[in-house]
């Protein structure tokens, strides 16, 4: 391609960096694999949540570490598999053949800058609840020992490595492709503002094509970005917690109405996000982000296993929150789904139909670009209203694992232990070699797990804040430093 014809297919509005740069994209890339890979040895089944010699680092021996962990006795070698390769593969293809064969809602894409719009099918819903449909007839007829349910606890380090291998390819496959977008073809195809530095590293990252499309046999056309933004992770998510409730009721032969609780919230959350698949149009992971390592990550990896840890947990220590627990865990999660939910109603509204009686009388601010900005509502009360319901939901999550932290002893109670299992401080499980699960020195030292998705998604939505500003004010200017005065706090009134 020659100079002048790649330099017109470049955005004329470039950003700067983001995410720190290519030294933060680069540790991003290589660090937080290793922190789902941390999450998952440190918190376990073997020896406790976390392991007994994080809370005597003095102690710890390598030899000892790799016992507490559970690390794969065949080395580096056990942290993946061909034949769970194989399976999660087929769910990718799966998945694929559903988005296909499935009816769905086709709808245009926002404008794009090169002019026209892109066409997609939405179907997520409907290809969920014929895979959530299948899991429950296998589970009907076959209990917590379903395949489904017993493969997924027994080769959940092997489903990380796969699902990073998967994001590690899809992010290579359109970095390298993204160098064939040419000025003015048929396919619609763009580079992304902020994803041509020069750097191949932060570029690798951040993503270089915004809407990378492919075209498969017998599948069709193919939108990548769109495909991992709802379909394997979001469903998986909801997979691990269902296994993760299937091996608790292995083990105790009951279910806890603490990992029912989060189970539910974060499938409604995931269904709720799948009904409202158009939704996603609008969000700036469709019309700013390129699709790099970042999204194919975050969609496939850190979301599904990251945002699991709680149910994960539970499963080898099962909370009883009793009928106050729950009741004061529904009410976080309701007034944050009402939040959430009711706000982005508003917008959308608004957007697709300003005269709708529902928010007809809701002031706005007109821009000189024609745009319209809600200046009373939900969007007068701060510029991110959403953000915060989101993350107050974020805590209902994490609460149900109230003051987290256990040890895992095995062999016949003695003693001390003895006594905290006679009290109901612990649980058992297995037969002749048992297992007893307790709190013991652990407790609370477990709620940097349990809790650390309270903490990142604060971090997260304030850094997302932080770019729709910038966004936001390279797109209106003055109107946008006009709008502030009149909606003058970002989320929270009073304090952010």
């Amino acid at each position: 391609m020659s100079k002048s014809a790649r330099k017109s297919v470049l955005p004329a509005n470039t950003h700067g960096y983001e995410f720190g740069g290519p030294l933060g994209a680069f540790a991003a890339t290589f660090g937080l694999p290793l922190v789902c890979y941390l999450a998952a040895f440190i918190c376990n089944d073997v020896s406790g949540c976390p392991i007994p010699s994080a809370l005597h680092p003095r102690t710890l021996t390598l030899a000892k570490l790799r016992n507490e962990a559970g690390w794969p006795q065949d080395g580096l070698k056990g942290l993946a598999s061909f034949r769970v390769t194989g399976f999660v593969l087929a769910y990718y293809l799966f998945s694929l053949i559903l988005q296909a064969a499935l009816p769905g809602l086709v709808v245009q894409g926002v404008p794009l800058r090169s002019g026209g719009r892109l066409e997609y099918k939405f179907n997520a819903f409907s290809s969920a609840v014929t895979v959530i449909l299948v899991a429950a007839v296998g589970t009907y007829l076959h209990g917590p020992e379903f395949a489904l349910w017993t493969f997924i606890w027994d080769n959940y380090i092997q489903l990380i490595t796969v699902n990073l291998g998967v994001a590690f390819f899809l992010a290579t496959f359109v970095y390298y492709r993204s160098f064939s977008v040419k000025s003015g073809n048929k396919n619609k195809r763009e580079l992304a503002a902020g994803g041509h530095s020069g750097n191949i590293i932060y570029d690798f990252f951040i993503g270089r094509e915004l809407n990378p499309r492919i075209t498969l046999p017998v599948i069709g056309t193919l939108d990548i970005k769109a495909f991992c933004e709802l379909r394997p992770g979001m469903l998986g998510w909801v997979l691990l917690d269902l296994a993760f409730v299937a091996h608790q009721y292995k083990l105790y032969g009951f279910v806890s109405d603490s990992i029912i609780l989060i189970t539910f919230f974060q499938s409604l959350y995931v269904f709720d996000a799948l009904w409202m698949e158009p939704a996603i149009l609008s969000t700036m992971d469709i019309t700013t982000d390129g699709f790099g390592f970042m999204l194919a990550f975050g969609d496939l990896v850190w979301l599904p296993f990251i945002y699991s840890l709680q149910a994960r947990y539970l499963a080898v220590y099962p909370v009883q929150l009793g009928l106050v627990g729950v009741a004061g865990v529904l009410a976080v999660q309701g007034f944050g789904y009402w939040i959430f939910r009711s706000s982005n109603n508003e917008k959308n509204r608004f957007r697709t139909n300003p005269e709708d009686p529902r928010i007809a009388h809701l002031q706005y601010m007109k821009t000189k670009s024609g745009s319209k900005l809600l200046t009373s509502g939900w969007w007068g009360f701060s510029r991110h209203p959403n953000y915060l319901g989101d993350w107050i939901m974020a805590w209902s999550y994490s609460l149900p694992t109230a003051i987290a932290g256990y040890v895992v002893k095995h062999g016949s109670p003695v003693g001390m232990f003895q006594g905290d299992l006679a009290d109901g401080q612990g649980f058992s499980s297995g037969g002749l070699a048992k297992k007893h699960v307790l709190q013991g020195e652990a407790r609370g030292w477990g709620m940097a797990i349990t809790y650390f998705y309270v903490l990142y998604f604060a971090i997260l939505l304030i850094h997302r804040e932080m770019r729709d500003e910038e966004a936001c004010k390279r797109k209106y200017g003055d109107d946008w430093e006009e709008y502030k005065k009149k909606v003058r706090w970002r989320i929270l009134p009073g304090i952010y």
